[in-house]
């Protein structure tokens, strides 16, 4: 019988520490926030952004490393097919908040008329605030565009 309790308290422990676990992943707790961006359409050179990112950076442990422009069939743009974002960042910012970081030659395809970007932390993914970028209109909530 003894055995039978230890089994059930283990069981028991398990569950709620996986529940714990999940629950912890999955509330909401992505907190690389896109502050602000500035587009600028360069001809046929594409557009570079100039987006302004804020996260909490603690170290090489809990940091942004990346943002993305996606569109809205959800296709990220990427200058390099083979980076894990649209820009990706390197190394933590905890003494630089908020941050700004440029990446140049994003080509946008004439029919998409609408981007979403949004940051990325090494802890939570993505999650944080971010902003949608009409392209036809030169400002909005968060953005600027310059043609």
């Amino acid at each position: 019988m003894t055995i039978y309790r230890s089994r059930m308290a283990l069981m028991c422990f398990l569950a709620v520490f996986t529940i714990f676990m999940n629950s912890h992943a999955t509330a909401g707790t992505a907190d690389a926030d896109v502050e602000k961006v500035k587009a600028e359409k360069n001809g046929d050179r594409g557009w570079t952004f100039h987006v302004t990112v804020r996260h909490p950076d603690t170290g090489w442990e809990d940091y942004s490393n990346g943002w993305d422009v996606v569109t809205d069939s959800g296709e990220v743009l990427k200058t390099n097919p083979g980076d894990q974002f649209t820009r990706v960042l390197f190394h933590p910012h905890e003494t630089e908040q908020p941050f700004t970081r440029s990446q140049q030659g994003i080509q946008i395809p004439p029919s998409v008329k609408s981007v979403t970007v949004r940051a990325h932390d090494i802890v939570d993914g993505f999650g944080g605030k971010e902003v949608v970028i009409d392209l036809q209109t030169r400002s909005g909530p968060g953005y600027t565009i310059r043609h």
